[in-house]
């Protein structure tokens, strides 16, 4: 279980950086930008606060 919370945030970025491939190649609305700014500011943060405690 530690691994996978490990991993978390790292997922959540990975997510952002989907969605702002979405964007470039498919799907060009400020809705996906906005989602790709959430997950990677969710995904930076909690991967900090989440090894913080961890470890």
């Amino acid at each position: 279980m530690k691994t996978f919370l490990q991993y978390l945030g790292a997922m959540f970025v990975l997510a952002g950086v989907i969605c702002l491939a979405v964007y470039f190649f498919a799907n060009p609305t400020n809705a996906l930008l906005v989602a790709a700014v959430v997950l990677e500011l969710v995904g930076l943060l909690g991967y900090i606060v989440i090894n913080k405690f961890i470890q």
